[in-house]
């Protein structure tokens, strides 16, 4: 059975339409981190490719925070459908604050690897440390704009805009975070295992 994405109100295909953006969104990213992961397991046969290094405890750390904060999102948007909108605004703000100290967490994993005298670029460098550099700021960087579209999504909360009926920019704030935990995750298994 086919399903026209023509038919439907102006509101719906408006939900679709702002829906299926973000999708596209979504698979242009993982586009770019498969690149970066297939280029890290090209380059982990090169003969200077250092198999012994762990990674920063402080990655460990965040990675429990971000999971955390992907479980409190879900607990916003249960708040809102049960119209408990001053839940959902605490459960929001506590989002935040988790995205903000995976971010610091993530720069205090940068000072470990530095610590152990690992560097980005430059004599002491090695390409693994490089990839770990590049994967984890990028990352950040997109995480940044979750934080932005979390701002958002909590500022239209405390103006009451959400409601059991209308969760459009809850539900996409909620979907790219998502995505972004997902992502973090796969990360670190990768680049704990590979």
């Amino acid at each position: 059975m086919s399903v026209d994405l023509t038919e439907g109100t102006a509101k719906e295909k408006h939900i679709r339409a702002k829906k299926m953006m973000l999708w596209f969104g979504i698979v242009s990213l993982i586009m770019g981190f498969a690149g970066w992961t297939s280029a890290y397991i090209v380059s982990s046969k090169r003969k200077d490719w250092l198999d012994n290094i762990e990674l920063p405890q402080a990655f460990y750390i965040s990675t429990a925070i971000i999971i955390v904060s992907s479980l409190t999102y879900i607990l916003a948007k249960r708040a809102v459908k049960k119209d408990q909108q001053k839940q959902a605004t605490q459960w929001l703000g506590i989002t935040l604050l988790l995205g903000i100290t995976f971010i610091g967490l993530q720069f205090f994993g940068f000072s470990q690897m530095i610590g152990s005298g690992y560097y980005f670029t430059g004599p002491t460098s090695n390409i693994k440390m490089s990839y770990i550099f590049l994967i984890a700021a990028v990352h950040i960087l997109h995480v940044v704009a979750g934080l932005i579209s979390l701002s958002v999504v909590l500022v239209q909360q405390v103006r009451r805009k959400y409601t059991p009926e209308n969760l459009l920019g809850l539900e996409l704030g909620a979907t790219f975070w998502h995505f972004l935990d997902l992502l973090w995750v796969y990360l670190i298994v990768f680049m704990l295992f590979v």
